[in-house]
C-alpha cells in the first residue's frame, strides 16, 4: 500500500523539521555544564574580589556537573569570615544566575500560544524560517556574550533562545503530524523527542571541560545553536508545504496534491485527499476555534483536558528531580566522575526514545504511556528506598541508580514522547492550532514550576521525595487508565467517537442515578 511508504522526500522533509527540536533539546542542556564556568565569569565581569573568585575557581575545579534541572543548586556561598560586601555580591551572581536558567521557560511560556497561529497565517514552512530568525538572534546574543555585559546577554539571548522553543513545541509536532501517513504517525511523532533528547545529550558531551565546557570556549558552546538554525532554514527551502494547510485551510487542491504526490512517491493521492475533504467539510461547519471555545464547548472538553494532564504527567512525574539526584548517588557508589554516568543516562535517554518510535505503533500509544508510567512508579518506589536507607546499606546507592536507568527508560517509552504527537492526534484541523498551542504552554509552565520549586520541595521531604513522585505518577497512571483512548491508525473522526464513547460511560451510571431517582419519587 503505498500509505505506509516511506518515500525519499519523507524522510527528508521530517529530518529538516525535527533539526528545530534538537535545537529545542540543546538549549535546555547547554547552560548546565558550564555553570561554574559562567558563573565565574560574571563575578570577573561585576568585579568581585579576587580571594573570594579564587574560591569559586577550586570550587568549580573539585565540582562536578550533572543533567539539567533547577537553577539554583550549586550556587556558591561565601565563607563564613567573608565581609558583607562579598555577600552582597553572591546574592547578585545567585539572581543574575537564575535568571539565566529561568528566563528560557519564561520565553518558552509566552512563545507557546504563538506557535499554532503563526502556523496558520504563513503556513508550516514560512513559520519555521521566522522562527529560526529567534534562533539565530539568542545564539548570537551567547555567543558573543564575552564581549560585553556577559549576564545581561546570557540572559536576553535564553530568553530569545526560549521563544524560539516555544514557537517550535507548537510547530514541529503539527507539521510532522500533517505530513505523515496515518499508518506512521505515531513512529514520525515520536522523532519530535528522540531529536530533543539528542540534543540534550551532544549539548552534554560537547559540554565537557575538555571539549567546549572551560573558561576559554563557553560562550562558543552557547553560540553553536546557531548551526542547526541555519542548516534547517536553507533545508526548508526544498520541503513541501503541509498538504492538509494547503487543502484545508488555503482550499488548494492542486497544490496540496501536488505536496502529497512529493511526499507518498505515488501518483495516486485519493485516499489521502478523501480523508482531507471529509476533514475540510467538519472543519467549515465547526469554523475555527478559540482556546476559550476548547473549555466551553462540550466536544472538545474531554479531548483538551486528556491532553493538558497528558503534559502534566510528563513534566510532573519527576524526570527533572531524577536527573538532580542522579549526581550526588553516582558520588555514593564511589563512580569518581559522575559527569560521565550522568551522561550515561543522557544516552539511555536517547536510545529508549529511539526504541519508541518503533514501539509506537507496535504497542499503540495508550498502551505505551500505561507501560511507561507503571514502570516510572515501581522505580520511583525502589529510587525512595534506595535513598531513604542510603546511608545504613552500602549497596542501596546501587539500587537506586539501577532505579534511575530504568525510571529513565520506561519515561522515554511512553511519558516522554508520546503526549507531543497524541495532542495532534485528537483534534482536526479546526482545532487543532488552538488545542496544541495550549498544550505546549501547560509543558511550559510544568517546566517551569518544578525549575523553580524542585529544590524546596526535595529539601522539605528530603529523601522521601520521590514517594511523592510515586503517588503522582500513579494518579496520572490511573487517569489515562480511564480516561484515555487508543489513537494508533485511527482517523480524526474515529479518535473523536471514542472520546464521545468515553463521555457517555461516564455519564451513563449518573443519568441512570438520576432516572432511578425520578421513578422512585413517581412511586411514592
Amino acid at each position: 500500500m503505498t500509505e505506509d511508504k516511506v518515500t525519499r522526500t519523507l524522510v527528508f522533509t521530517v529530518f529538516t523539521a525535527v533539526l528545530g527540536s534538537f535545537q529545542f533539546g540543546y538549549d535546555i542542556g547547554v547552560i548546565n555544564a558550564p555553570q561554574q564556568v559562567i558563573i565565574t565569569h560574571y563575578r570577573h565581569v561585576l568585579g568581585v574580589p579576587l580571594d573570594d573568585r579564587k574560591a569559586i575557581n577550586s570550587y568549580a575545579i573539585n565540582t562536578t556537573e550533572e543533567l539539567p534541572t533547577s537553577p539554583f543548586l550549586r550556587v556558591p556561598t561565601p565563607t563564613p569570615w567573608a565581609e558583607e560586601e562579598p555577600v552582597a555580591s553572591a546574592s547578585l551572581i545567585t539572581m543574575f544566575w537564575s535568571l539565566s536558567v529561568s528566563s528560557f521557560p519564561v520565553g518558552g511560556m509566552i512563545a507557546s500560544f504563538f506557535g499554532g497561529l503563526l502556523g496558520d497565517q504563513l503556513g508550516r514552512i514560512k513559520a519555521m524560517l521566522v522562527a529560526n530568525i529567534l534562533s539565530l538572534v539568542g545564539a548570537l546574543l551567547m555567543g558573543f556574550s564575552k564581549l560585553g555585559p556577559s549576564h545581561i546577554l546570557i540572559i536576553s539571548g535564553r530568553g530569545i533562545s526560549g521563544l524560539y522553543c516555544g514557537l517550535i513545541s507548537g510547530l514541529v509536532p503539527m507539521y510532522i503530524g500533517e505530513i505523515a501517513p496515518t499508518t506512521l504517525r505515531g513512529a514520525i511523532g515520536a522523532l519530535h523527542q528522540l531529536a530533543i533528547v539528542t540534543g540534550i545529550l551532544i549539548s552534554q558531551i560537547v559540554g565537557l571541560d575538555f571539549i567546549l565546557g572551560n573558561h576559554e570556549l563557553w560562550h562558543i558552546l552557547l553560540g553553536l545553536s546557531a548551526v542547526p538554525a541555519v542548516l534547517q532554514s536553507l533545508l526548508l527551502f526544498f520541503c513541501p508545504e503541509s498538504p492538509r494547510y494547503l487543502y484545508i485551510k488555503l482550499d488548494e487542491e492542486a497544490k496540496a496534491k501536488k505536496s502529497l504526490k512529493r511526499l507518498r512517491g505515488c501518483d495516486d493521492v485519493t485516499k489521502d485527499i478523501n480523508e482531507m475533504r471529509k476533514e475540510r467539510e467538519e472543519a467549515s461547519s465547526e469554523k475555527k476555534v478559540s482556546i476559550v471555545q476548547l473549555f466551553t464547548n462540550s466536544s472538545y472538553q474531554q479531548p483538551i483536558l486528556v491532553a493538558l494532564m497528558l503534559h502534566m504527567a510528563q513534566q510532573f512525574s519527576g524526570i527533572n528531580g531524577i536527573f538532580y539526584y542522579s549526581t550526588s548517588i553516582f558520588q555514593t557508589a564511589g563512580i569518581s566522575q559522575p559527569v560521565y554516568a550522568t551522561i550515561g543516562v543522557g544516552a539511555v535517554n536517547t536510545v529508549f526514545t529511539a526504541l519508541s518510535v518503533f514501539l509506537v505503533e507496535k504497542a499503540g500509544r495508550r498502551s505505551l504511556f500505561l507501560i511507561g508510567m507503571s514502570g516510572m512508579f515501581v522505580c520511583a518506589i525502589f529510587m525512595s528506598v534506595g535513598l531513604v536507607l542510603l546511608n545504613k546499606l552500602a549497596w542501596m546507592s546501587y539500587m537506586s541508580m539501577t532505579a534511575i536507568f530504568l525510571f529513565v527508560s520506561f519515561f522515554e517509552i511512553g511519558p516522554g514522547p508520546i503526549p507531543w504527537f497524541m495532542v495532534a492526534e485528537f483534534f482536526s484541523q479546526g482545532p487543532r492550532p488552538a488545542a496544541l498551542a495550549i498544550a505546549a504552554f501547560s509543558n511550559w509552565t510544568c517546566n517551569f514550576i518544578i525549575a523553580l520549586c524542585f529544590q524546596y520541595i526535595a529539601d522539605f521531604c528530603g529523601p522521601y521525595v520521590f514517594f511523592l513522585f510515586a503517588g503522582i505518577v500513579l494518579a496520572f497512571t490511573l487517569f489515562t487508565f480511564f480516561k484515555v483512548p487508543e489513537t494508533k491508525g485511527k482517523s480524526f473522526e474515529e479518535i473523536a467517537a471514542e472520546f464521545q464513547k468515553k463521555s457517555a460511560s461516564a455519564k451513563a451510571p449518573k443519568a441512570a442515578v438520576e432516572m432511578e431517582f425520578l421513578g422512585a419519587t413517581e412511586t411514592v
